[in-house]
């Protein structure tokens, strides 16, 4: 009877235990960028530059009560990029990456609007790889630099071309 037990209970914690210490199996990569608009067009232009050591927070918040319930910080590298590696799907959770401060000392305004990007973290969703993009967001210098206007100009005309 004691060994009928004990191979239950073999039968029963042992699968239980594999799964608790089992690594996870792929993370999700969410990856995107960080630049400064020196010509405050409000949006990524030949002037833009990107920042370094911008700082850059994913949340998570649920779909039914709006509350935070996962949060995760990361950096820029030297091209301003960012990479976060998240391990659980949050496929009933509105996540989004979002623009925390910058080290630039003349590009710390946030640009309206460019400020989050949303980030779709679940595995139900048709896509095959893991590599999440979230859009480029963006801070503005507090000054316009010189030559923009002719940058600004050259977007204008090859709007009246189309």
């Amino acid at each position: 009877m004691a060994s009928r037990a004990v191979l239950l209970l073999a039968m029963c914690v042992l699968p239980a235990m594999v799964v608790a210490i089992r690594p996870a199996k792929n993370p999700f990569c969410v990856k995107g960028r960080v630049y400064c608009d020196p010509c405050r067009a409000g949006f990524e232009t030949s002037a833009t530059t990107y920042i370094a050591g911008a700082e850059i927070m994913l949340q998570c918040k649920s779909r039914v009560s709006n509350e935070v319930v996962y949060t995760k910080k990361g950096y820029t590298d030297s091209t301003g990029a960012y990479t976060m590696y998240v391990d659980e799907d949050h496929a009933d959770q509105i996540c989004s990456a979002k623009l925390v401060s910058s080290p630039h000392p003349q590009c710390k305004e946030v640009t309206p609007g460019r400020d989050e990007a949303v980030v779709i973290l679940t595995r139900y969703n048709g896509i095959a790889s893991d590599d999440r993009f979230a859009n480029a967001m963006g801070f503005m210098s507090q000054e316009v630099a010189s030559g923009c206007a002719e940058i600004l100009r050259q977007y204008q005309e090859f709007d009246n071309e189309n």
